[in-house]
């Protein structure tokens, strides 16, 4: 089971991936190739779905969050010590954390 400063660790990575994956300049190009891939068929189900999944700081979020968490436990061999529901906290966990540092970054943004 995670300790708290690995817990801490990677709700820090994961608010600051999610940042990167939906708000960042740097991925802004990419951002761009996808707004315009779903402009060609906007009635198109996994086009709207991609498009959700990327403007979303809590469906990005989640996701990368487990992929996070996946590596960490991976590398580190606490995969195979914990029950999968262990590991399914872990993964509420991390990403409420996470989560929760978005949302008072956003706060901070809006009482500016």
């Amino acid at each position: 089971m995670l300790q708290l400063p690995e817990l801490a660790l990677l709700a820090l990575a994961g608010y600051r991936a999610t940042q990167l994956a939906v708000h960042d300049s740097i991925l802004d190009p990419v951002r761009d190739r996808i707004f315009a891939w779903y402009e060609k068929r906007p009635e198109s189900g996994p086009r709207t779905a991609v498009i959700t999944l990327i403007s979303c700081v809590y469906c990005m979020g989640w996701w990368i969050a487990g992929a996070l968490l996946a590596t960490w436990l991976l590398a580190t061999g606490a995969w195979h010590g914990e029950p999968l529901v262990v590991h399914g906290a872990e993964w509420l966990a991390v990403a409420g954390s996470a989560v929760l540092l978005n949302r008072w970054d956003d706060s901070l943004k809006d009482s500016d």
